[in-house]
């Protein structure tokens, strides 16, 4: 069995990238995409963030249905290279989406979300499921 020597001029990823854009639905100003995010849990709630540099707030929703986190937004490409000459075309635009299932019960009319130097960062308050609460018990004399 002979070895293949790696070079580093092959990019590994790049068929892998081709075939998912290739499924990615189109849309009329450029392709979809899907932001990454980070999903963690505070003692008191539920922060979701994700790297949009480059879109504006405006063009940015973010809302709660039942367990469900749903961002979604467009970003435009308003200036192109005339001559379409590129080497790599990798900067992404057209709309998104990202539906996340949320761990627990939130309160959805207590979200925020904050926008700081390109990261979208959602903060969801969690709802205590476990409060208890105690009631007397009456005592009746007969």
């Amino acid at each position: 069995m002979s070895l293949i020597k790696w070079s580093p001029r092959i990019d590994p990823f790049q068929e892998m990238d081709e075939l998912m854009n290739t499924f990615l639905p189109a849309t009329a100003g450029g392709r979809s995409f899907i932001p990454a995010v980070d999903m963690y849990e505070t003692k008191d709630a539920v922060v979701v963030e994700t790297p949009l540099a480059g879109i504006e707030p405006k063009d940015v929703s973010v809302r709660v249905e039942g367990d469900m986190l749903i961002i979604s937004g467009e970003t435009r490409r308003e200036r192109e290279v005339d001559e379409k000459n590129y080497y790599r075309k990798e900067v992404r635009s057209g709309s998104f989406s990202r539906a996340l299932h949320l761990p627990g019960k939130v309160d959805a009319e207590a979200v925020k979300a904050e926008y700081e130097n390109g990261v979208l960062k959602i903060t969801a308050p969690k709802m205590d499921d476990k409060k208890t609460k105690t009631i007397e018990v009456e005592i009746k004399k007969n």
